[in-house]
Order: structure tokens, then sequence, then C-alpha cells
């Protein structure tokens, strides 16, 4: 069922957001990146229509419908509500922001969404709805609308069949694809140093055009097995960063620092400077502090954050 939006002036969409100390740089530097601004807070409010489905901090979406002073405000609105053959659930939000000194108990929770239940025109169910609808206060007012809670899709990615120890997490790689590519659409992009994948199986989940290609065809392999065994299709391409010769809108490069492929100061320029050539954004993570070489290599670092795992981090920065 479409719902248009009643009033114009409102926000279009309330994001709320979970995450945890550690991974808080990291959120608020994807959240600027969706929206162009972030929010201390675990709500965010934006015009912007982003898949809630996409973030792995993201908790849902609400599309405003109305908005009002007052909860009797939206008791009147939703009265003109007509929701046809669907059936609906009103839940009060799960994260939500009261009014200075107000707290709202549990039992007030309940009746207020008992209270538009009763008001909107419709079947409500209670077990498996059509539709989730959502009631909230935000900074002094109160808005009603359409709610999308997120999937955690990039949980099924936990598991691959080819795995390193020093790949990415998936909250961090399918964050870093997120803000590398907010809005995919006719954006083409790179992951020129792609290892096993971690960042192609993110970024091929959510439908971004990108491909893959490293100079070990040991973990290209790997790659292509990741990406096949999650049903998702890419290109994956074994040679050196030197060799691309394709423009792209953004690359993601994961600094290379295990082991086995452990990139010295002069490789680590060589890869910056190859992809100032043939990238407009560049998205790169790393453990070590390189901002003097992406200068050198010609980029200007625009947005940057730190995100951590217990004693270990890494720098993720956007660079144009």
């Amino acid at each position: 069922m479409e719902i248009s939006l009643s009033n114009q002036q409102k926000p279009a969409f309330i994001y709320t957001y979970v995450c945890n100390d550690e991974e808080r740089s990291l959120c608020r530097l994807e959240m600027r990146s969706f929206f162009g601004k972030d929010d201390a807070s675990n709500i965010l409010t934006s015009s912007i229509k982003i898949d809630p489905n996409r973030s792995p901090f993201m908790k849902e979406r609400i599309e405003v419908l109305y908005e009002g002073n007052s909860v009797e405000d939206i008791l009147e609105q939703a009265a003109t509500l007509d929701m046809g053959e669907s059936t609906f659930k009103v839940q009060f939000a799960k994260i939500y922001e009261p009014a200075p000194n107000e707290k709202i108990g549990y039992q007030e929770r309940l009746k207020i969404e008992r209270d538009i239940g009763w008001k909107i025109a419709g079947e409500a169910d209670m077990k498996n709805p059509d539709q989730m609808l959502c009631i909230m206060p935000l900074k002094g007012k109160w808005y009603f609308g359409k709610l999308q809670k997120s999937e955690p899709i990039w949980l099924h990615h936990v598991k691959k069949p080819r795995e390193y120890s020093t790949a990415l997490s998936t909250r961090v790689a399918r964050a870093a694809a997120n803000i590398a590519v907010p809005h995919p659409e006719g954006i083409k992009a790179i992951d020129p140093c792609c290892g096993i994948g971690t960042v192609l199986v993110e970024a091929l989940s959510m439908g971004i055009d990108i491909v893959g290609r490293d100079i070990n065809y040991l973990v290209t392999d790997g790659s292509r097995e990741n990406i096949a065994y999650f049903g998702l299709k890419g290109e994956v391409t074994t040679g050196p960063i030197s060799e691309v010769t394709e423009n792209y809108d953004a690359a993601i490069i994961d600094m290379p620092y295990n082991l086995y492929t452990h990139a010295t100061p002069e490789d680590q320029l060589s890869i910056l400077q190859h992809a100032r050539r043939f990238a407009k954004k560049l998205v790169v993570v790393t453990i070590d502090t390189i901002d003097d070489m992406v200068e050198e290599a010609g980029f200007q670092i625009k947005d940057r954050c730190v995100a951590r795992k217990g004693v270990f981090s890494r720098q993720i920065l956007v660079c144009e």
C-alpha cells in the first residue's frame, strides 16, 4: 500500500541507529556519507531516502505521514487514514526522544498504540501485519508514519567458504562500501586490492556496481568463490593495480598488511598514485597514518573516522 506524505515541511524520514562506542566514529561517518550530516544522538531526520537494510547501524526508518504537537494531534490525523485491504500494527518507537522531564512509561506507550489503532480505518493484525506503523516523540514534536525495520543482511555473510584472519569484518566492510558509494545510481566502483572479497560481497549485495581486482591469484579465486557462494555476480580480475585502465567514480582500498602481502611505504604510495589515476573518489582503510602519502598522491582527505575493535584500530579516510 502506498501512502503519500501529507505535509512536506516535516522531515520525510526519521532514522534510528544503534552502535557501540567502538563503532560510533564509523557510524557517524556513514551517516555523513548518506545524509550530508550526522547526529550525536541515535536519531537522524532527513528528506533523503535510504534503505535501512544497507547500514549495519541503522535500526529502522520511519516514513513520516503526520506531525503534531501532541498525541491528540496525531490521533486526529490518524482518523483520516484508511488502510484499505492492508492489515496493520501500530508500534511505539523503540528508540525515541521524549520532551525534557517527560518520561513515557510502558503502559502509557501501550495506550497510545491502542488509541491510534482504533482511529485507523482497517484491520489490525498484531502478529503478521502487512504494514507496520510507528509513533514517536522527537524534539518537542510527535511523528507518525510507516515503519521499516532493518534486516542484518551482513550477518549472513560472516561465514564464507574462503576467509582471511585479517580481512575486514562484514560490518566495517559494509559501512566502507556505503561511505564510498552512498547513492549507487549511475556510479561505477572498484576494489583494486580486493583480497577475498569481503567489501565486494557487501557492495554487490546492496546493488552497487563494483568490480574487484587483486595481484594474488589465490585470493581472487577465493573472492570469486565467496561472491558465488552468496548467489551474487561480480567481475574479479587478477593483476596489479598499475594495469587498471578504466575510469571509476569511486575506489575502495583496504591497504594490504598481512604476512604475505604487506605493503611497504613505497608500495602504499604507488597504490594511491594509481588510484588517483583512475578514481575520482577513494575510501582507503589503513592501520598506518598515511595522510602525507595521500596528499603526495594527489588526493585531499575530505572526511575520516577510526574503527576500533579492542586495542586494534583502522583509519578510514574519504579522499577526493
